[in-house]
């Protein structure tokens, strides 16, 4: 997919071109044992069953299911996958320090539109033998996603790079919804929709059905993509994704919006929003 030798076209061109993070070009899939690996496969699992599981709760289920594990163990693990439990009490989704935190604005409003509102987060994507990122920005209405992008680090990086293609292609929303990680915390990403006059909103800590709509599309990518392959490499994992959230946003049929794909469902309301203006249809 990349050539490394092109006489006109560096590395950093192709990465950007192929929408893909330049660091996902020289990822290795190691670091980490496959003992490990397969714990981490899981968790993963479990976390999409049980979200509210922390530490000592996965600790326990794998000591049931016959792993022998340790919490030390576990917590490395998990901070490593991202995942954080949710809680009934302040201390899940913390910003990173010296980061600012934004209210919910979502609470009793009504989305009645594409583009009102969109939202945005990061799940973790098991491989034979190593691990990847993958961001998502969707339309809160329509449940189409805008535009996505695979990393081997959580760095903010191909977050803002996810966030300003989907700007780029559909316009600004009037609102932007995330969870309170360092990502969605740093100054480069808020900075982004602040000059694109976007309202921030994050879920309140401790508040899993406050990205609710995002969180359901994990759930449905892991159990009809993800977890049915072994993807060996980065570009793999890239092309299995994208088939993925093409038969997504196109042809499989959604329960709330009557049986019509998200992507249906965002051209029709948008054209209906807009009778005056013409529409360009954007993949």
């Amino acid at each position: 997919m990349i050539e490394p030798d092109h006489p006109d076209l560096s590395i950093g061109q192709q990465c950007k071109l192929l929408s893909i993070a330049r660091s996902s070009f020289y990822y290795t899939p190691k670091g980490e044992t496959e003992r490990n690996l397969g714990l981490m496969r899981r968790i993963d699992e479990q976390f999409l069953e049980t979200p509210f599981f922390g530490v000592r709760q996965m600790t326990w289920h794998l000591r049931n299911d016959g792993h022998l594990v340790n919490e030390k163990r576990i917590r490395r693990l998990m901070r490593l996958m991202g995942l954080m439990p949710i809680y009934q009490k302040p201390n899940t989704s913390r910003p990173a320090k010296g980061h600012k935190s934004y209210p919910y604005l979502l609470r009793g409003l009504r989305v009645d539109r594409p583009n009102q509102v969109w939202c945005s987060d990061i799940t973790y994507l098991p491989m034979r033998r190593g691990f990847l990122y993958l961001v998502a920005i969707m339309d809160w209405y329509t449940r189409k996603v805008l535009f996505w992008r695979i990393s081997n680090t959580l760095e903010a990086d191909f977050c803002v790079e996810a966030l300003n293609e989907a700007l780029h292609k559909f316009g600004s929303p009037e609102i932007m919804n995330t969870d309170q990680g360092s990502q969605f915390t740093s100054f480069a990403w808020t900075d982004r929709l602040r000059r694109s006059g976007v309202r921030i909103s994050m879920d309140g800590k401790g508040r899993f059905l406050d990205n609710i709509f995002i969180e359901r599309l994990w759930r449905t990518l892991k159990y009809e993509c993800v977890y049915l392959h072994a993807w060996e490499t980065g570009s793999e994992a890239k092309a299995g994704i994208r088939k993925w959230m093409t038969f997504y946003n196109h042809q499989r049929p959604h329960s709330a919006l009557g049986g019509r794909p998200p992507a249906v469902e965002y051209w029709l309301r948008k054209n209906e929003t807009q009778p005056d203006q013409q529409v360009q249809r954007v993949a």
